[in-house]
């Protein structure tokens, strides 16, 4: 009796919140449908249905980010980002795609009927959104994944910048890209890392090789996570995750270009 094959890694979760202001829906293009935001210390998604409501025709491409403001990009030409319930700014280049302020992409367990969230960011930035389309399971409905993410979350519980970046950092490449199988995982060591407005962290970097390629879009994975305080002394976290070893990946340069950008951003509640 041959022992099946576990599940392929399934990359395109992404939530979609109620905007509480307008009770309008941000519209995503994902195959768990509606989900609600939840006000947890990693920008959680709580997988279930949000109430019915007129969908709006925004995908979140010319807005700043949560509560709008922050500062100007400090890259010509780029755009900012901000995450403002965690007091996080950053910039990211024009061909990033911004997502809306309640925008939040998750990783589950593939056999996890809850999906319930591993890690979180919360209003991403996304490069080539259909980088690669795929219908594997020949059902008609093929799935669309995009070749890189950048984006911030909330670290509850750490109890280090350097846990931090490591837990997320090595959750996402898992979730993403090599689960089952946590033995295809390369952490690096912590580093120390500065960005130009003087915001001082961790910095930890893991990838993926010898993932097991049963899909079209299947590839190995890879995770930058910039752990460090807001301004309210909380831990937080700026995370690149991005197919590796192919040939349109993000060079390292590109995604220390963005980390640098990062800034506190001291307008936002910071609760969670």
């Amino acid at each position: 009796m041959s022992t099946p094959e576990p599940p392929r890694p399934r990359r395109n979760r992404t939530t979609v919140a109620v905007v509480a202001a307008s009770a309008a829906v941000v519209v995503a293009c994902a195959a768990v449908g509606y989900l609600t935001l939840r006000d947890g210390g990693n920008d959680e998604a709580d997988p279930r249905p949000a109430p019915a409501a007129s969908a709006s025709a925004s995908t979140g491409g010319t807005e700043r980010g949560a509560g709008g403001g922050g500062s100007d990009p400090l890259v010509p030409g780029w755009n900012t980002v901000v995450n403002a319930k965690r007091g996080i700014t950053f910039d990211a280049p024009a061909s990033w795609k911004r997502q809306s302020a309640d925008w939040v992409s998750y990783v589950a367990e593939n056999d996890d009927p809850e999906e319930k969230p591993l890690v979180a960011m919360m209003a991403p930035a996304v490069l080539k959104e259909k980088w690669c389309t795929s219908d594997d399971d020949k059902d008609g409905s093929p799935e669309t994944f995009s070749l890189a993410s950048v984006g911030t979350t909330g670290e509850q519980g750490a109890k280090s910048a350097a846990e931090a970046a490591e837990d997320t950092a090595k959750t996402w490449v898992y979730g993403l890209y090599t689960q089952p199988d946590r033995s295809r995982l390369t952490v690096g060591e912590p580093e120390s890392f500065r960005t130009t407005s003087g915001v001082e962290g961790s910095l930890v970097t893991v990838t993926s090789s010898g993932a097991p390629k049963k899909g079209k879009c299947d590839t190995d994975g890879k995770a930058v996570t910039f752990a460090f305080k807001n301004a309210e002394g909380r831990f937080v976290s700026w995370t690149y995750v991005g197919a590796h070893g192919v040939q349109d990946e993000v060079s390292d340069a590109t995604i220390r270009r963005i980390l640098s950008t990062v800034r506190l951003f001291e307008d936002g509640d910071g609760e969670g």
